[in-house]
């Protein structure tokens, strides 16, 4: 017998009613779920207000926990659509909220404390050090990014007592947790949003092979049943499976299977736990999923905390389309009408679906995905004969994802006919930005405006792009710290660069994983110290006192510096400062400056920050202290290749080409190495030709990005020439400048 295991939290999706009751009738101990507004699940059903008010109330009953999603950014304008919810919220007292925006915490910690916050993976905490920079404003829960190993969570389980839930099941994306911009840049259906349009599960085409293709960035997905032991031991306090937008069959299959384990590790007795392993298994074999990976589970931790498990992962087959669903296999003949088409399936996946049966038809050209509800059902040799939907033909792939003989019937947990509150009509007070925008120069502002001269700053990744950059004289660089950046700026004899420590900031990454806090190679200098808190130290004393902050686990490598008083910090545009209360979270961080996230636009900017007094026409946002001191310390990017994808991984050894098409005509690069993987636009985003406009708005600080694909002395003086002369860039992109987020109807 083996020692008893502390009890697990299984965590279970609720998309819709009939998830609910299959998750709560195979045993979840919670369940969680979104409303019709602010929640990472825009897509699904979600739930009305009395339905949400009428689970509340039986999971009380039955001793089951909610938790409700509000995990998305807000904007400027949906400030008092979110003070409503919230309030609505905290009169009903659900057992947590999930959340993403910075913004959120710091609007439940002014004006609802009595809510309880969970952190969500798009906040992409993924350290220690991230979960405990949330502990002090009232996450009592982290929900870790899904891109780290066991040997991370343990890591993670030693530096924090806050309590840790992770990611046993489902869906993967390719990008790490809460930094994808892919959606977002096709159309403005963000992924921070809830209305992430899944990039990654498309077909994309070499531009060095034309006609060859692959589903590239199309993870399989996640099963880590047999690693629950491993999960226990660590520490882990609740296991959660993904799936909002799966049907009931799929929730209630795979609660059932990790409900097995988790009983068997809490009786002890190992026998039991491999024999529950080997049931429940067998039991996900009809998950309707896609082929399974435990991603990085076993992973090393390598220089700066970059995962290696394999030069070809499981996790990555371009041969797979990006559906869910049990294939049953490829169209062979269509004959029919319009409105009564059916197809030949050669049958290849071994199942027989029945009428009433639901299907999932994926062109072959993954032009078209379709979901279809069988009306019509006929064997024939050694295939069969189905209904399909108009438009399929020849070629194209057909998935089962229900069946309807397989369903369970669950006992309904809502109760009927509860009379819901709903959100009221209230206004959301603006919160208090503190001394940031007070009139008049304090000592420290008086600083920051010298070390933050107005004009031009360049970001790039690369110590030799500062030799390039050079010719056009910024005002100050940004330099992304990179492990081979530490490697140079803390080496004792290099060939000096062309910018002084003081007119260099650097950025640091947005993704802090556990192994990146301690690891690192003796890649430079005598003694070179693995600890990044120690190589900030050794570079403010070397000089280089500006920093751009991009996790909120980046904060604690400054709380204790020696030099802090002369060192400046700025808000990176990974932490999402889209609403006034998001800019009240970081300022009580201690930053002098902001930078606006690639994903901004204008009119929310200006709501953010405040109309200057001489404007017109508009709306006065509801800013007590003068809005220009805002804009002041607001750095702009007007250009930039935003990094859609970034991969936690080196995927060059799988994938021996740079760039790539979509179908739909758009170009793509794909920049690999040892510190992992990013995709980039062929078109950039630009909003150079802006400038003077901005200028007038009273915004003086603008940011040339060019921390992408590699810089070329050619590009970057044609790039100089044309913002010298306010021309707009042949071949740019607004990105969501001018016409903001799409707005679901």
């Amino acid at each position: 017998m083996t020692e008893k295991a502390a009890k697990i939290e299984l965590l279970a999706p609720a998309g819709s009613p009939e998830a609910l009751d299959a998750a709560v009738g195979e045993g979840a101990d919670a369940v969680y779920l979104g409303l019709k507004s602010f929640n990472a699940r825009m897509r699904s059903a979600n739930f009305t207000y009395s339905q949400f008010e009428g689970a509340l109330r039986s999971l009380r009953r039955m001793g089951k926990k909610l938790y409700v999603t509000v995990n998305t950014v807000f904007e400027q304008r949906e400030a008092d659509r979110m003070y409503q919810l919230l309030k609505y919220l905290a009169a009903l007292g659900p057992d947590a909220l999930i959340v993403q925006d910075f913004g959120v915490i710091a609007m439940v910690r002014s004006q609802f404390p009595s809510l309880r916050l969970h952190a969500s993976t798009q906040m992409n905490i993924a350290s220690g050090r991230g979960a405990n920079a949330l502990s002090k404003y009232g996450v009592s829960r982290v929900v870790l990014a899904r891109e780290l190993s066991l040997e991370e969570l343990r890591g993670v389980r030693q530096d924090t007592n806050l309590e840790l839930e992770v990611f046993v099941h489902g869906a993967l994306c390719i990008s790490a947790s809460g930094l994808c911009l892919f959606s977002s840049y096709l159309g403005g259906k963000s992924a921070n949003r809830g209305l992430c349009t899944q990039a990654c599960r498309r077909l994309y085409s070499r531009e060095d092979q034309a006609g060859q293709g692959g589903y590239y960035f199309s993870p399989a997905d996640l099963q880590l049943l047999e690693r629950l032991p491993d999960l226990a031991a660590a520490g882990i306090n609740a296991l959660k499976i993904e799936g909002r937008m799966k049907s009931a069959d799929y929730v209630g299959v795979v609660v059932s299977a990790y409900r097995l384990v988790l009983d068997a590790i809490a009786s002890g007795d190992e026998g039991e736990i491999l024999a529950s392993i080997r049931q429940g298994k067998e039991i996900l074999r009809n998950d309707f999923a896609r082929s399974k990976t435990q991603f990085y589970f076993d992973a090393q931790a390598g220089n700066g905390g970059i995962l290696s498990n394999s030069a070809s992962p499981d996790w990555l087959n371009p041969d797979q389309d990006g559906g869910t669903g049990i294939n049953l296999g490829t169209i062979l003949k269509v004959r029919g009408r319009e409105d009564d088409s059916r197809a030949f399936i050669s049958g290849s996946g071994g199942l027989l679906p029945c009428l009433g049966d639901s299907v999932r038809l994926h062109s072959k050209d993954d032009t078209n995905r379709v979901s279809h509800k069988l009306k019509f059902v006929e064997p024939d040799g050694g295939g069969f004969w189905i209904s399909v939907p108009e438009g399929f033909k020849i070629g194209d792939r057909v998935y089962l994802i229900q069946t309807k003989t397989m369903s369970k019937r669950y006992a309904p947990v809502i109760e009927r006919n509860v009379p819901a509150r709903g959100p009221g009509h209230e206004k959301a007070p603006f919160p208090d930005l503190g001394d940031f925008v007070k009139a008049g120069k304090s000592a420290k502002q008086a600083k920051t405006s010298g070390l933050f001269p107005e004009g031009l700053y360049v970001a790039v990744s690369r110590t030799e792009d500062l030799f390039i950059v050079q010719s056009s004289r910024p005002q100050r660089v940004m330099l992304a710290y990179s492990r081979k950046t530490a490697a140079y700026l803390l080496a004792e004899n290099k060939p000096p660069l062309p910018f002084k420590p003081a007119e260099i900031i650097l950025v640091l990454d947005p993704y802090l994983p556990q192994g990146a806090v301690s690891a690192g190679e003796d890649t430079g200098g005598e003694n070179w110290d693995k600890s990044l808190e120690s190589e900030i130290e050794q570079l403010v004393g070397k000089g280089y006192r500006q920093f751009v902050l991009n996790n909120p686990g980046h904060f604690s490598f400054f709380r204790n510096l020696k030099d802090r008083d002369k060192v400046l910090l700025i808000a990176g545009p990974w932490l999402y400062i889209f609403n006034a209360w998001s800019l009240s979270f970081v300022l009580s961080l201690g930053v002098d400056g902001c930078v606006s996230p690639l994903e901004n636009n204008r009119q929310n900017l200006e709501r953010t920050l405040g109309e200057l007094p001489h404007s017109t026409g508009r709306q006065k946002a509801r800013v007590p202290q003068p809005p220009g001191a805002l804009r002041s310390r607001f750095f702009i990017p007007v250009f930039a290749w935003p990094p859609l994808f970034r991969i936690r991984s080196d995927v060059s050894p799988l994938y021996d080409f740079s760039s790539f098409t979509d179908n739909m005509g758009g170009d793509f690069s794909i920049v690999s190495g040892p510190e992992g993987s990013q995709v980039y636009p062929e078109n950039p985003f630009s909003i150079t030709d802006k400038i003077p406009f901005l200028k007038e708005a009273g915004f003086s600080r603008f940011i040339i990005d060019l921390s992408g694909p590699p810089l070329k002395k050619a590009a970057y003086r044609d790039l100089m020439r044309a913002v010298n002369e306010g021309a707009p860039i042949n071949g740019a992109t607004r990105f969501n400048w001018k016409d903001g987020f799409y707005q679901k109807p």
